[in-house]
């Protein structure tokens, strides 16, 4: 009964071509910021693996899908870079940032190490507020994961971490974490595709022995599943890398 409440399907944030993204209300301002509003809908566009590694970022076609001008696109852009999500380009626009296989191990070694401090922060600090939060977030994302929504299940996964990154009180680690995080969002975004039924009930399996352990606030057992849960996600994402790579040659060959 929980799960048919909170999974109502939801549209792609991703709007028509032309269709402007900050829609006006009956009071005349805009519902939400434009600049919130773009940045939003654009890291969606490029995590989602929309534009090619290491290619440019087309703005004009982009200015007309979103319904926007030049001006808001390049400074949600400038953010996206801050974030490490693209590159901006000298007086030659931007592109999207292309790791390869040690970037990728080496990212998630250490974002796994710092959530897995974070996990350990938590437990002493984290109040039963913010648990029965995480806990409604948990089920949210398993309604999006039984209805095979990847675009939701991923914002709402994203969340926990991000959550629990928090609860550890630690605006020093929490810093370093943002930092880090964005830069591999795109890729852990794509690694759900690689083994995606093997793996993606593989990750709820993890995910719901960190909703335990938090609950318990065993700091030690969440520390250690929270580290091995982004292990697994590296082996995913390199295992994708190189499944990408073989594409990209194979086409090479063929062409």
């Amino acid at each position: 009964m929980i799960l048919q409440t909170i999974v109502t399907p939801m549209k792609s944030t991703i709007p028509e071509s032309g269709v402007p993204i900050a829609q006006i209300a009956d009071n005349g301002t805009p519902e939400l910021s434009l600049h919130g509003e773009i940045l939003s809908r654009l890291r969606d566009y490029v995590v989602e693996g929309n534009i090619p590694d290491g290619a440019r970022v087309p703005e004009r076609q982009l200015c007309e899908l979103f319904g926007v001008s030049r001006t808001p696109l390049r400074e949600a852009l400038k953010v996206l870079a801050a974030e490490g999500l693209i590159e901006l380009l000298p007086n030659r626009g931007a592109r999207v940032r292309e790791l390869g296989k040690r970037d990728l191990e080496e990212l998630f070694d250490v974002i796994g190490g710092l959530e897995s401090l974070a996990g350990r922060l938590a437990c002493e600090t984290i109040t039963d507020e913010e648990i029965a939060e995480i806990e409604r977030l948990h089920y949210e994302m398993y309604g999006y994961y039984l209805h095979r929504d990847m675009h939701n299940y991923f914002q709402v996964n994203q969340r926990i971490h991000e959550r629990i990154v928090a609860a550890s009180r630690n605006e020093t680690l929490r810093t370093i974490y943002a930092n880090l995080a964005g830069r591999i969002r795109r890729v852990r975004y794509s690694a759900n595709f690689a083994r995606k039924r093997q793996r993606w009930a593989e990750a709820m399996r993890e995910h719901e022995a960190i909703l335990d352990a938090l609950r318990r606030r065993a700091g030690s057992e969440l520390s250690d599943t929270l580290f091995q849960h982004l292990r697994n996600k590296r082996t995913a994402a390199v295992e994708h890398l190189g499944r990408t790579s073989e594409g990209l040659t194979t086409e090479s060959v063929d062409g």
